[in-house]
């Protein structure tokens, strides 16, 4: 037997069970298994993974991308890079390596879809996923800034771009790296001013359950182009399939 699984607080929105368990029956693998491991708090990893010995990989989630690096045994450049994990490999001496594939799969769908150009990005939340994102802006020389519901160095919030529409007219990519939009929280979304958002606009949500989040609903409608976090998950899962299968 061989066990794989994803951690974090609440699972009820996990994509990661059903694809897993599709790729073992395409692949013909009768022994491997997909759980989901809701932990209260991330402590509860070490017992985790002593409680089931025959356990491979682990996908990492919301809220413990950040907090599971202290459990880890060594980052790959990525993660290290990132600064958030959101896969784990179990290795044979039960040592744990932590990589982040959200990097890979947030680059490669956002240049599937966009070129860089003379793009300037707003990136929504300031947890484990908008930590990929920038890292990924960063490295395609994209300027970018962060925002956040407090205020804080270098970040601005919600209300700076009410106050100052400058943001949003020089600032034409919009990422949602937060989760709100995520089902069953539907009817929420991030709060700025979006009749400030036209066709020049992009915006993508690394959400992808519901398909058409309240965001991207509100961009569309304002003839933005969108996309949604579907593609990234898909490729980031593969990337994940790829470290553990080595």
């Amino acid at each position: 037997m061989v066990e794989f699984g994803l951690i974090g607080k609440k699972l009820s929105h996990s994509f990661s069970k059903k694809y897993f368990e599709q790729k073992f029956i395409y692949l013909n693998l009768t022994d491997h298994f997909y759980h989901l491991f809701e932990l209260k708090e991330i402590s509860g990893l070490p017992k985790l993974i002593q409680s089931h010995p025959a356990i491979k990989g682990l996908n990492v989630t919301i809220p413990y991308k950040e907090e599971i690096i202290p459990l880890l045994n060594g980052l790959d450049d990525i993660a290290e890079k990132v600064g958030a994990v959101n896969v784990v490999k179990v290795e044979a001496d039960k040592t744990l390596s932590g990589y982040n594939t959200d990097y890979y799969g947030f680059k490669k769908s956002l240049l599937d879809w966009i070129s860089p150009g003379e793009l300037k990005a707003l990136v929504l939340g300031t947890g484990g996923a908008a930590r990929a994102v920038c890292t990924v802006l960063s490295d395609l020389h994209i300027p970018y800034i962060k925002v956040s519901r407090k205020k804080q160095d270098d970040i601005l919030t919600y209300e700076d771009l009410k106050t100052d529409e400058l943001f949003l007219k020089e600032h034409k990519l919009i990422i949602n790296a937060t989760p709100l939009g995520m089902f069953p929280e539907v009817n929420t979304h991030p709060d700025f001013n979006y009749e400030l958002v036209g066709p020049e606009h992009y915006l993508y949500d690394l959400v992808y359950n519901p398909e058409l989040t309240l965001f991207l609903k509100k961009g569309f409608t304002r003839s933005a182009s969108i996309k949604n976090g579907y593609e990234m998950l898909h490729l980031q899962a593969e990337k994940a399939w790829e470290i553990w299968s080595v």
